[in-house]
Formats: C-alpha cells, sequence, structure tokens
C-alpha cells in the first residue's frame, strides 16, 4: 500500500497496543494510504482492530514470512509496560525512531533511563501524548477522527535527535493533530491540573449516586452528567496513571482539600458571620477560574452568545432544526442536548456569534419553533 500523496510519512508503522487509541492510530493511518501493522498482547483485541480495518497483523505478517523494517513504530500500551515495550521495539527495530503515546512522560523516561542495554538507542525515541480520547475504551471505540484538531504533546528529552523529532511530528499532523512541545516535567505537571484532577474529582463525585434514592436521579440534568461523564473511564488504566504521576498530583489535591475543608467549615454554620461571603468567595474563585479555560478555537468561552430552543422527543426534529438553521446562513458554534424530565422534550443550546442571535431567534420563531432563552 502506497501512502496517500502529501503524507509526511512514509510507512510502514508498526502500532504495538491495539486498543482505543492505537486502533484508532491506525485508522486514521490507513486512510491516508500508509501501510499499518498491528500488535497486540491480546488476540481478540487484534482481531477486532484488524476487522474494522486498523491494519495488518504483524503475526501474520511473521507468518507470510515477510520481513518488517518500520519507519516508526508507535507503542500505545498500557503505563506500566509501555518503558519496556519501548526498550524492546529500540533493540528490535534498529532503523525505526519509537514513540510512544502515554499520558505520563516523566516516570517512563526515568524508567528507560536505567536500562542500559537501550542507553545508545534512546536517541530514536520521543514521548508523546495526545490530548484526545474516549470514556469508552477498546478498538470497537476507535475513530479515525479522534486526532483531528486535537493537541498532540510532543516531549522530546535531551538525547533525542532532530529527525526523530520531526518523525513524531508526522505522525500528529498525519492524523490531524496539533503538535505542541513540551519538557516532560512540563506535560506531567499540566495533565496533572487539565486531566487527572478532573478524573478523580469526576470518579468522587459520582461514587456519591451508588446508593442514592432513584427517585433523587431522576432528576439528574446534564449538571450531574457533565460533572459524572469521565466517571465512566476504565479504573484498571487509571489506577496505572494516578500511580506514574502520583506527585504532582498530590500537590493539586492538597490545594483542592483545603478549600474543601473550607467550604465544610463555612456550612457547618452558615449563618454565622462572613460564611455567606466566604461561599461566595470559592464560587468567585471559581467562575474566574472557569473563564479561564479556551472555547472553540482557542477563543474566550464567552464569546457566543446561547440561546436554547425545544425540540420534540421524535424521529428526525434534530435534523429538521440544524437544517431550518442552515438556511439562515449562520454559523451554529456550538450544540448541546439536554433532555427535560419528565417530558418527551430536548433543550437544544445553540452557540452563534452575538451580532446573529437576535436574528437566528426570529428566524426560528418564524419557523415555528420555540425559543425559550
Amino acid at each position: 500500500m502506497r501512502a496517500e500523496q502529501g503524507t509526511h510519512l512514509a510507512g510502514p508503522v508498526l502500532i504495538v497496543g491495539a486498543g482505543l487509541l492505537g486502533a484508532s492510530i491506525g485508522l486514521g493511518l490507513r486512510a491516508r494510504g500508509l501501510d499499518v501493522v498491528l500488535s497486540d498482547s491480546s488476540p481478540s483485541t487484534e482481531a477486532v482492530a484488524r476487522d474494522i480495518g486498523a491494519g495488518r497483523l504483524y503475526s501474520d505478517v511473521k507468518v507470510a514470512g515477510e520481513g518488517l523494517s518500520p519507519e516508526l513504530v508507535v507503542v500505545a500500551t498500557p503505563p506500566d509496560v509501555t518503558a519496556r515495550v519501548i526498550a524492546e521495539a529500540l533493540l528490535t527495530h534498529p532503523d525505526a525512531v519509537v514513540v510512544d503515546i502515554c499520558s505520563v512522560k516523566e516516570a517512563i523516561l526515568r524508567e528507560l533511563a536505567g536500562m542500559p542495554d537501550v542507553a545508545g538507542h534512546l536517541s530514536r525515541y520521543v514521548g508523546t501524548h495526545p490530548m484526545a480520547g474516549r470514556e469508552k475504551s477498546g478498538p470497537v471505540a476507535a475513530r479515525a477522527e479522534l486526532f483531528i484538531g486535537a493537541p498532540w504533546v510532543l516531549c522530546a528529552h535531551a538525547g533525542s535527535a532532530p529527525d526523530a523529532v520531526l518523525r513524531a511530528e508526522s505522525l500528529a499532523v498525519d492524523l490531524g493533530a496539533v503538535p505542541a512541545r513540551m519538557t516532560a516535567e512540563e506535560h506531567d505537571g499540566a495533565v496533572a491540573l487539565i486531566s487527572h484532577l478532573p478524573q478523580v474529582v469526576s470518579s468522587l463525585v459520582a461514587s456519591r449516586l451508588q446508593d442514592s434514592p432513584v427517585q433523587a436521579l431522576a432528576l439528574a440534568g446534564n449538571g450531574l452528567r457533565d460533572v459524572t461523564r469521565i466517571a465512566a473511564s476504565d479504573p484498571r488504566l487509571w489506577v496505572q496513571i494516578l500511580s506514574a504521576n502520583a506527585g504532582r498530583l498530590v500537590d493539586i489535591l492538597y490545594g483542592v482539600r483545603e478549600d474543601l475543608n473550607r467550604l465544610i467549615t463555612t456550612l457547618e454554620d452558615p449563618m454565622a458571620g462572613g460564611a455567606r461571603l466566604d461561599m461566595a468567595q470559592l464560587m468567585t474563585e471559581g467562575n474566574a477560574g472557569q473563564a479561564r479555560v479556551p472555547g472553540k478555537h482557542g477563543t474566550p468561552p464567552d464569546s457566543f452568545a446561547r440561546l436554547t430552543v425545544l425540540v420534540d422527543d421524535v424521529p428526525g426534529q434534530i435534523a429538521k432544526l440544524l437544517t431550518e438553521i442552515g438556511h439562515t446562513d449562520i454559523n451554529v458554534e456550538d450544540f448541546r442536548l439536554e433532555h427535560s424530565p419528565g417530558r418527551q422534550v430536548g433543550l437544544a443550546e445553540l452557540s452563534v456569534l452575538p451580532g446573529r442571535r437576535q436574528e437566528l431567534t426570529e428566524s426560528l420563531t418564524q419557523r415555528g419553533w420555540k425559543v425559550v432563552q
């Protein structure tokens, strides 16, 4: 198979680990015409990844007696075996650049540095981390488009060869991701805050729901769903991630604990002098932090105006709404759908440029839609 004109990689690419991310990389590269070979410790995972079109199997290549000299080896294994698999790839494929996509970088680099037999090969290794994923796992959840527009962090170490870094960057670009360069230390500090902390907090909140009354959960709206969505993530993977980045995360959790203790103390006597002011201060601090989270295309999150449209919960209504918005020639910058508890109706929240909000409201109202805000 020849690579599609315009790709930065030429192939073949060997992917070790055919789960969600490995299979998604395979699908994305195959869509670009690159030859992809897959290897996984689980025969069933390999078979599913092959069947969805993520690549051909390394075991089949060996049975056929083909020689394999990959341009790039992508290690997409769980964190606790990543360093060992990287070392094996560096020794087995002496002409290949080896990258991993693990969500922690310092621990892996430290483990590799402690392996004398791979010390002379580390110039061909670059740690990377695509900032994309799903709460679902396994190759059946893989998507070729998973990385499009997502940051892909490159954590070259001091001994990484320039050609190796360029090849790692080529992988990200060919998959439609946006390369970003950081040190391993900077990366691990960043993901502790923006990825590992939210996962822990989401899991802690969701754990409170285990024995909650059914009638209470029946009232749940998008607020609870948003907070607990990532609590559905794979516990086995997260045990490894949290263990590998524990030091960075603990420092942040100390701050969270201080805020929780402060709030608990305030709520124990909410009528005390200054208690309401302290509650307001805590909420205001949250407002200030949330306002710093970039919105679409890196814009401030409040760059767009919002309106909510009632949508009957019957087939075809969402498609009809979006089609009629298309006729107005107004771009929808973001879209969210929330179901109203106890009613067969959805609440479609649309984000548009502020100057087009009134125009869209009037157009939809004229077409028979009920705009509620």
